[in-house]
């Protein structure tokens, strides 16, 4: 017995797997999917199957480690705040302090120059509310983790049966993570459109003021903006889009924990306010539609991707499609003007989003 008690692991080890997690959450499932034959033919010729292996056997033993030490339902809230916190809140946090602390270049690097920094003029400069703000956008994330904690426990404890998402120290298979991934986001689409139109921005629903009145009295948006907002509009246009796919779906935890990443990232660069963001193609067309939209008094733009508004005619300015092809079109000119400037030994001019 002594010896089976020494060979469990520490407190201290306990604390570093779960430091390790979200890192390794997104590192290797990424891994696996840039595995698969056809995908790292296209994407990384050079990638090793062999070191790929063997991160994911490390990550299995890390998961494992987690789940037969710690109970299901801890792993599940603390991965889910670790995930929220290092994707979401730490960024936005870090692009708050930017703005702050180097306002003249940060104002260069917004879309709308001055006006878009938190603690600009026309935001109420530095005795402004955007602490206000900061801090209610997190008080949001952390009612988000306590109501997805209540529905676990009501599953468990109060109906006895299995947990609302599938917990297990089985690794799910990198196809099963991106199908589910994919019609999570779709379905995250289609229930962000719905409630964000017709409950949020309706004359009869009594949510609209409460929108009205909290996020779109901010003047541009910023990181933090994303989860700002009453707590009823935000369970209902931010909580439940993206809860309710990994519900119904019954998400492995360690994809609902990859989704909820994509998710935060998402809304950390779509709310930045930078015209320079990681993937123009993409990213850059999320962030001018909610930038439409929370500046031009919600008459538009109310899915997250762009989609649904193309379908239904609600996109204000150019819709998803003719984002991606301006998009696509100004990447393929700042390559021909990169191949051009290497040729002549000179460095081309990057072009911002417009």
């Amino acid at each position: 017995m002594n010896l089976l008690n020494s060979a469990q692991p520490s407190l201290f080890d306990r604390a570093w797997l779960a430091i390790r997690y979200p890192y390794d959450l997104v590192r290797n499932p990424l891994d696996a999917l840039l595995s698969i034959p056809g995908l790292s033919f296209l994407l990384i010729p050079t990638f090793s199957s062999y070191s790929t292996s063997l991160n994911l056997l490390f990550f299995y033993l890390t998961w494992s480690t987690l789940i037969l030490s710690n109970s299901p339902l801890k792993v599940e809230v603390l991965g889910t705040l670790g995930i929220r916190v290092l994707f979401y809140l730490l960024p936005a946090l870090g692009f708050l302090a930017f703005d702050g602390a180097t306002p003249n270049l940060a104002a260069k690097l917004k879309e709308h120059g001055e006006a878009a920094l938190p603690m600009g003029e026309e935001q109420g400069g530095r005795k402004g509310r955007w602490w206000k703000i900061a801090l209610i956008s997190t008080g949001n994330v952390l009612l988000g983790v306590a109501i997805q904690t209540a529905v676990e426990l009501l599953f468990i404890k109060v109906l006895h049966l299995r947990s609302a998402l599938k917990i297990s120290t089985s690794l799910p298979m990198p196809w099963a993570i991106a199908i589910d991934l994919i019609r999570g986001l779709f379905l995250r689409e289609i229930f962000s459109y719905v409630s964000h139109r017709y409950a949020l921005h309706h004359p009869d629903s009594p949510l609209t003021g409460l929108h009205m009145s909290w996020q779109h009295t901010v003047a541009a948006p910023y990181a933090f903006v994303a989860n700002y907002d009453h707590p009823l509009p935000y369970i209902v246009h931010v909580f439940l889009p993206t809860y309710l796919p990994a519900l119904l779906f019954r998400f492995h935890l360690l994809t609902y924990h990859l989704y909820l990443a994509i998710v935060s990232l998402e809304e950390t660069f779509a709310y930045s306010g930078y015209n320079v963001l990681p993937s123009g193609l993409i990213l850059g067309g999320i962030a001018r539609r909610q930038e439409r939209h929370l500046m031009g008094e919600g008459k538009g733009n109310y899915s997250c991707l762009g989609i649904l508004d193309f379908v239904t005619g609600t996109s204000l300015g150019e819709d998803v499609v003719e984002d991606i092809t301006v998009e696509a079109e100004n990447n393929h000119v700042q390559e021909r003007l990169k191949g051009r400037a290497k040729r002549g030994g000179r460095k081309p001019q990057s072009r911002s989003r417009s």
